[in-house]
């Protein structure tokens, strides 16, 4: 489908800023978020109950910008889960997600240091209750026992989840990509800790009639909502239901729908500059290749009708040499007397042309 023929349907676009915000970002669309959550982590960990913390993470600045992700969510079991909905492919999104992940999981380091210097701020540090009590530098640089230092790098799981409306040249052709820390040669997983999940929603092509899991279901709806104007009756899950009231564009307050259709329509232009460009990429492609191809016709055939005529003119250069060594024959033959029969048989020439030399 061309992006001019987008229309407004009933349904939220989820590839939107604000779409996907209003599915799985805000405290009404959690059990969304956590079904969703559990349908990619299945037979891996299971979410009870999760908090959304804040997404901007201003603890490591690049270029004095703060690092923001679509959603960051703390489970009630500690796991930490960023969920990242990207529209368009740029160059080192492969690279932008680990550093995510990287920072993620620094924080987690960076936040023991914290505490214990708040910690550290409501002891005295004169007198007998000030005794043994160290400084910050020496809790992370003196000389620290077994137990302390390597408790202080105790580290809970950080997933990080990227549903991605594109297709990414640095990963497989296909939907679903996991990552772990594995051994190269064995696949053994060495930490657990660390788990990425890419998402190409390009390569999902299943229909409705073709989704028999829930997963499957959720995926197909997510990518395909937006042309809707009801939820169909093949999807009759409760997690459904709950999705049909939540996405509806009516049900948005005046607010949320300005904001909406402030990101739809950026999304809109997005994607038409995307399909512009492409079809502008084929156009020069075919083109080039069009040019490309002529000169190589050009130059093949000439370098043919050189070789052609190189090898007619050797050939033509051998039989006229034959056949004078053939004349040259005969004439002698003939000189010293030798019968016309075997002249003839020698030379391969006829009579004729024997008797006119």
């Amino acid at each position: 489908m061309s992006y001019r023929n987008i229309g407004l349907g009933h349904f939220v676009n989820p590839f939107t800023d604000l779409g996907f915000k209003i599915i799985f970002g805000q405290p009404a669309s959690k059990e969304l978020l956590i079904t969703l959550l559990n349908e990619l982590l299945k037979g891996e960990h299971h979410i009870e109950n999760l908090t959304f913390l804040d997404k901007e993470n201003n603890s490591d600045n690049i270029d004095d910008a703060g690092i923001i992700y679509d959603l960051y969510c703390l489970t009630s079991t500690g796991e930490y889960i960023i969920v990242e909905m990207q529209n368009r492919s740029h160059s080192n999104f492969i690279d932008r997600t680990l550093f995510y992940m990287c920072r993620a999981i620094g924080r987690q380091v960076e936040n023991v240091r914290e505490k214990r210097k708040k910690e550290r701020e409501l002891k005295p540090e004169t007198g007998d209750e000030g005794i043994g009590v160290k400084n910050d530098d020496e809790l992370f640089l003196g000389e620290p026992n077994a137990e302390s230092y390597g408790a202080r790098y105790k580290l809970s799981t950080v997933y990080g989840i990227f549903l991605m409306n594109f297709k990414e040249p640095g990963l497989d052709e296909k939907f679903r990509t996991d990552t772990v820390i594995a051994d190269r040669e064995s696949g053994k997983v060495i930490n657990t800790h660390f788990r990425q999940i890419y998402l190409q929603f390009p390569y999902f092509t299943k229909e409705l009639g073709e989704c028999e899991t829930l997963y499957d279901k959720l995926i197909y709806t997510l990518k395909n909502m937006q042309h809707w104007n009801r939820m169909p009756d093949a999807l009759k899950e409760q997690v459904f239901n709950r999705l049909n009231e939540l996405a509806a564009v009516a049900n948005l307050s005046l607010e949320d729908r300005i904001a909406y259709d402030k990101a739809l329509d950026r999304y809109r232009v997005s994607r038409i500059v995307e399909e512009d460009a492409r079809e502008a990429g084929w156009k020069k492609g075919i083109e080039e290749g069009r040019a490309k191809g002529i000169a190589e016709g050009r130059a093949e055939g000439i370098a043919e009708g050189r070789a052609e005529g190189r090898a007619e003119g050797i050939t033509e250069g051998i039989t006229r040499g034959i056949t004078e060594e053939r004349i040259r024959n005969a004439r002698t033959m003939k000189e010293i007397g030798i019968p016309m029969e075997q002249i003839v048989k020698v030379t391969g020439l006829t009579v004729t042309e024997i008797e006119e030399l």
